[in-house]
């Protein structure tokens, strides 16, 4: 039943990409004051949005129905993620954008940009470190 749903919904998101990115096209992307690209982006956010609440969505009942002490391993991925985000926020600065002479963003915004960037650098020093530490286990199991 699962699959039908997931196959059903995936060809409506796909079918309203289409349309959304055809839209956009047609329009001309740097017309009507970037109203295409806005609409993109929005698109783009809910597809995203869409996404994650069906990961979370699906691996909680299926977690549940299959084995349902997943659900403590899924509830400390939670509380490290939040922690992760925690910490990328107190290490966000905030400052102001040096050598851009526009409008300044409010103090929030910045806080909010520098968070998503320490979580980027975070990130990918973890998956480059845990690629290194994958290859040498590997190799060291190999011999």
């Amino acid at each position: 039943m699962y699959a039908k749903i997931a196959k059903w919904l995936s060809w409506v998101l796909m079918i309203v990409s289409v349309v959304i990115v055809v839209f956009g096209f047609s329009k001309g992307f740097e017309s009507n004051g970037g109203a295409p690209v806005d609409l993109l982006l929005r698109w783009g956010y809910v597809l995203l949005f869409v996404a994650v609440a069906l990961v979370v969505i699906l691996g909680i009942v299926l977690g549940a129905m299959n084995d349902p002490k997943s659900l403590i391993k899924l509830g400390i991925g939670l509380v490290a993620a939040a922690a992760l985000a925690l910490v990328a926020y107190a290490l966000a600065s905030g400052s102001p954008l040096v050598g851009y002479l526009g409008e300044q963003p409010d103090q929030q915004t910045l806080k909010l940009t520098d968070t998503i960037l320490n979580l980027t650098y975070i990130l990918a020093g973890g998956a480059i470190v845990s690629i290194i530490v994958g290859e040498v286990i590997g190799a060291a199991r190999n011999k």
